[in-house]
């Protein structure tokens, strides 16, 4: 016999609905299967969608698991941040906690809330970053898929849960204006194992310091409205850079050339090296489902 689930599907990182990137939350997902929230993930055919659990540890306030359309991430940033938003929402855990520890694959990861209700706020700590060198020929093959010269390209290949490359085009008017060649960009995730290719760039007008776009072809996605985990990556390659321009918080905003128009908060502490990415988010069905 099938049993009834708690379902919520809101945006992430935006506080207007269907500007951000839209995440499916199974509330219930105790006694799912793994070929069942693999078969659920792929009918949403959503970037990701997470499955929420109790969790195994005292530590942890709950537990999810993320799926892509094509496989489960240890981690990824707007299911993380949607997922904390969804718990408290369904009232896993008390609405007005302002400290809460995520259970994902990626470990135990801190989370912080600030204010209450429709604005609340929720910074997720990402993994620790590693970073990984990138041989001449993939950073060529990486620049001709996204359109720029070798010269133009700072290209670093950085596992913050998923594995992005991430490269720096300086400029956001740079980064508005690639076409990168998909299928190029496919074959080179699946011959590296990478999600994909994360861009940016300084913006020199409106709220935001930086502007970013996010391509995973390879994983069903031409171009990822809001990315948390890429944004976590873009501030580590900045750290190993050494690059102090955009300071230990920016704001980022992504999801234009999809007709989104999210805003990502990424901090970075001194003492420590940890990165947060943060956002708000809002709610836009609520319902059951019967699987």
């Amino acid at each position: 016999m099938s049993i009834t689930r708690r379902f919520i599907q809101l945006d992430v990182f935006s506080r207007q609905p269907m500007k951000g990137n839209p995440l499916a939350v199974v509330i219930d997902g105790e006694g799912l299967d793994d070929a069942t929230m693999r078969a659920f993930a792929r009918w949403t055919n959503l970037s990701e969608t997470a499955f929420l659990l109790p969790p195994t540890t005292p530590e942890a306030n709950y537990r999810v698991r993320i799926f892509t359309p094509k496989q489960e991430l240890p981690f990824a940033g707007h299911p993380s941040v949607g997922s904390a938003y969804a718990a408290m929402e369904a009232g896993l855990v008390d609405a007005g906690k302002t400290t809460l520890t995520q259970q994902c694959a990626a470990g135990l990861l801190p989370v912080e809330i600030e204010q209450t209700g429709v604005e609340r706020v929720i910074h997720v700590q990402a993994p620790p970053p590693r970073l990984q060198s990138v041989d001449t020929d993939t950073c060529r093959a990486i620049s001709e898929a996204i359109g720029l010269t070798l010269s133009d390209a700072q290209v670093s290949l950085i596992h913050a849960g998923p594995l992005w490359w991430v490269c720096d085009l300086r400029a956001a008017a740079h980064v508005r204006a690639l076409k990168p060649d998909m299928h190029a960009l496919v074959q080179l995730s699946e011959q590296h194992g990478a999600m994909g290719v994360s861009v940016f760039g300084r913006e020199s007008s409106g709220p935001a310091q930086m502007v970013v776009r996010t391509f995973c072809p390879g994983d069903g996605i031409p171009e990822d409205p809001v990315t948390g985990s890429a944004n976590a990556a873009i501030m580590a390659f900045l750290a190993e850079r050494g690059d102090t321009s955009y300071g230990l918080s920016y704001l980022v905003s992504q999801g234009r050339e999809v007709g989104r128009d999210g805003y990502i908060r990424v901090k970075r502490d001194a003492a420590h090296g940890t990165i947060t990415i943060g956002g708000q988010c809002v709610v836009l069905i609520q319902g059951e489902l019967d699987l």
